[in-house]
């Protein structure tokens, strides 16, 4: 190899040996990765920064403006609550997370599915105090792998299929053809999933999951005459899944329901009385059919999608100290309204208008964003501060927003759109019909997983184009000494290596001429090696950075890089025994 073959390889081992010290951040580090081989002139500027104009690290960025749509209109809670349903057990969420993606995944591209999944997963995981981490991987590798049942399910699946037919107009694959491999694969990381991998995954939760000695407000909902909640149980509502909240009782005319029963039905005007930590109360807002039990929440001049959400701490010299928030006529005072209130971690009953205020009283209120700036450094108050990512769900938008989504999903399988027209089209109509903001558009994208995909698309060209690559894996093919059941073992574990690094379409093209001239030297057929290149570069298992879906999930599960090795590993292991075993069966050789 020339010296940039081997620069290129260290650079890369670098990059991998530093992020699985987990010090750094992976943006950082292979950024920086991709700065040296700039430098040393491995990779051109034009090559060092194409990642950023790939067309599926665009589609990601894209994606969430899509998905904030979803999330800011509620449709997210919709999808999780409907699909996904109430899990027993941490076996049963697996099992009812894979059956939608088993459905979708075959007929639609990795990334949108999982970029549809993670926020909807995410709300399913807290309200039912389920760890982020163990559900997460598990998203993006079993979507990787229902995506091979179909020759439309991966963009791996066509650029296999557009080679096969390249050179001389031969056969390629039929839709259905690849469910012949990838029914058995699927099978396998499912059973690998829910039976053999659940102990090899971190049971990471998130810091707000963790309530103890944290301040506890009080905090009074109405349920929406002739709502969505009306008529149902509580359970049924998922108000027992709230979490870090407590339903303390509930407030029917006169009469008070304490104690209250997973099976206590709702009727509308019902006053729900919780206690919880300030995000949680933040969360009450979000769903669909309650409202605030005061009414002046809706006497505030500012509209909703305007206001903030703030903390206040009362202070000795408040003029409203010792009058309840009725008799102070707080509103009109502040032009803000009490939604909760906490005092030394005591819970505080009754309604929030009769509660008679003290110094260090803690209010959650929800106010015009002037008042921030207006009461920061008064007397009357000891602290202000805002509260963050709290936004007024628009619900009447929900069916505008799940409306596009089944629309995106439809061009994307049937409408001739490629995944970034459709992404852009259904992006611009989330803009336009209001379902999203073009400030929440720009601040719901995550910039540093775009990084993080550019670069490794930037990495993976030098190890190409330096021909370190190629170079490894003819080396290691030729051991096979011109058996076909061992030459087609090496051509999956050394395109299943290859793939941790560099990008699944980029090891397929790498790999394809070097597992048919394999064939031709073997003189056998050269279908049973596409196969084997064809699942083994979708099986990205090993590492955050060899497929994006990966590196979207990687920050929402809260997970390492070991953790990818750890779990990935034997499931690697076990799709590439069945690949093997299998596909000269059923494409002899």
């Amino acid at each position: 190899m020339i010296w940039q073959a081997w620069f290129a390889l260290g650079v890369v081992l670098a990059c991998v040996l530093m992020l699985a010290r987990n010090r750094h951040a992976s943006d950082a580090v292979l950024m920086g990765g991709v700065t040296l081989l700039l430098l040393f002139g491995v990779l051109t500027p034009k090559q060092a920064l194409a990642g950023l104009a790939n067309e599926g690290m665009v589609t990601v960025g894209v994606l969430y403006v899509v998905v904030a749509g979803l999330e800011e209109t509620g449709a997210v809670r919709w999808i999780s609550d409907t699909i996904l349903g109430e899990p027993r057990s941490l076996t049963h969420a697996l099992w009812r997370l894979a059956l939608p993606i088993l459905v979708i995944s075959p007929f639609l591209n990795n990334t949108p599915v999982v970029a549809m999944f993670i926020p909807a997963v995410g709300a399913w995981a807290m309200r039912h105090r389920l760890p982020m981490s163990a559900l997460m991987m598990p998203l993006a590798f079993l979507t990787s792998a229902a995506g091979l049942c179909t020759l439309v399910g991966s963009s791996t699946n066509l650029v296999v299929h557009g080679l096969l037919l390249a050179p001389s107009g031969g056969r390629g694959f039929s839709l259905w053809e690849l469910a012949a491999i990838g029914i058995p694969v699927t099978l396998s990381v499912l059973f690998y999933v829910l039976v053999l991998g659940q102990r090899r995954l971190p049971a990471r939760h998130a810091v707000s999951e963790s309530f103890a000695n944290v301040r506890e407000y009080t905090v009074e909902m109405m349920v929406e005459p002739g709502g969505p909640l009306a008529g149902r149980s509580i359970r049924e509502a998922a108000l027992r899944q709230l979490p870090g909240l407590y339903l303390v009782e509930i407030q029917r005319g006169d009469e008070v329901l304490p104690a209250v029963s997973s099976h206590q039905i709702l009727h509308g005007g019902d006053r729900l009385l919780f206690t919880g930590v300030v995000d949680s109360v933040a969360d009450l807002r979000a769903v669909r059919g309650l409202l605030p039990a005061t009414d002046q929440v809706f006497k505030l001049e500012a509209s909703a999608r305007e206001r903030v959400m703030a903390e206040a701490v009362v202070s000795d010299s408040c003029p409203l100290v010792g009058r309840s928030v009725r008799e102070g006529r707080f509103r009109t005072l502040y032009q803000a309204a009490i939604l909760a209130v906490a005092r030394n971690g005591v819970k505080l009953s009754g309604k929030i208008g009769d509660i008679v205020l003290r110094p260090g009283d803690q209010l959650l209120l929800e106010a015009h964003p002037a008042f921030l700036d207006q009461y920061r450094l008064t007397r009357d108050f000891l602290l202000v501060r805002h509260v963050d990512q709290f936004h007024p769900v628009r619900h009447q938008r929900a069916p505008v927003a799940l409306a596009i989504l089944f629309g995106f999903v439809g061009m994307a399988t049937l409408g001739g759109l490629s995944t970034l027209e459709s992404a852009l089209l259904s992006a611009g109509l989330m803009l336009v019909t209001g379902c999203v903001t073009s400030g929440e558009a720009r601040r719901a994208v995550e910039w540093q997983v775009l990084q993080v995909i550019a670069a490794s698309f930037s990495l993976g060209i030098a190890l190409e184009t330096s021909g370190a690559a190629r170079f490894l894996a003819t080396q290691l093919i030729h051991l096979a000494d011109q058996n076909p059941w061992a030459s087609l073992a090496a051509v999956y574990f050394v395109t299943a290596f290859l793939t941790q690094v560099v990008t699944n379409n980029a090891t397929a093209v790498l790999m394809f001429p070097i597992a048919m001239a394999a064939a031709r030297d073997l003189n056998v057929s050269v279908m049973p090696f596409a196969v084997v290149v064809l699942v083994a570069a979708s099986s990205a298992f090993v590492t955050p950075i060899g497929y994006q879906v990966n590196l979207m999930v990687q920050g929402v599960g809260g997970y390492r890089f070991g953790d990818y090795v750890r779990y990935g590993w034997p499931l690697s292991v076990l799709v590439g025994a069945v690949t093997i075993a299998l596909t000269p069966w059923i494409w002899p050789f």
